[in-house]
């Protein structure tokens, strides 16, 4: 039986709230006041929950977006037992799709100067940000050159910066210019990957 919306918990009515808002109106429309009053509940109730606003849109990216998980699972997981090639091309497969999903929520910040300094602070107060894929990624490539599975003289962080860098760029591409000037990522995700892996192997 589904569940309605009033008897759901409460943090689960606010991540709701603000998934819905950041979707449709965007982030830097998206306020503590309006994802509450979305919810149904008072602003006072949602910072029990939730230390920002920016704290709900990382919980929204994380848990609402559907290739983050798989992307996080990629980077910290152990995957000896599959090719280096392989598993870049889940990572840029999956990141690649994630960026697509988060830059529209994300995109209006970029026009505020002051809402885009108030929201990267508030990333910074809860200790995240961006830059965590990529760290995750520097962290993954190191393990797999400590196996000796890439060069010595390979550099996972410029690697990561790259393979990474590359997925944000179709995401920006896919939504400025349209799919027509993009590969579809069936083909993009293992072509990025086939190029990197020649260069850190």
């Amino acid at each position: 039986m589904l569940t309605s919306k009033s008897s759901r918990p409460t943090p689960e009515r606010l991540l709701d709230a603000a998934e819905r808002l950041m979707r449709t109106i965007g982030l830097a429309n998206t306020t503590t006041k309006a994802i509450a009053r979305e919810a149904g509940c008072s602003e006072a109730a949602l910072y029990k929950y939730y230390a920002n606003k920016e704290e709900l849109f990382v919980r929204v990216l994380m848990e609402r977006t559907p290739n983050a998980g798989p992307l996080m699972a990629e980077l910290v997981g152990d995957h000896a037992e599959r090719s280096v090639e392989d598993g870049l091309t889940a990572i840029a497969r999956h990141a690649s799709l994630f960026y697509a999903d988060a830059m529209p929520m994300a995109a209006s910040l970029f026009a505020e100067p002051a809402l885009l300094t108030r929201h990267r602070e508030g990333v910074q107060q809860i200790g995240t940000g961006p830059h965590v894929v990529r760290d995750a990624l520097t962290a993954h490539l190191r393990r797999e050159q400590d196996r000796g599975r890439l060069r010595p003289d390979a550099a996972p962080a410029a690697a990561a910066a790259l393979l990474l860098g590359a997925c944000f760029q179709r995401a920006f591409f896919l939504h400025f210019s349209g799919e027509e000037v993009v590969q579809p990522v069936e083909e993009f995700a293992p072509a990025v990957a086939r190029t990197l892996w020649a260069a850190l192997r």
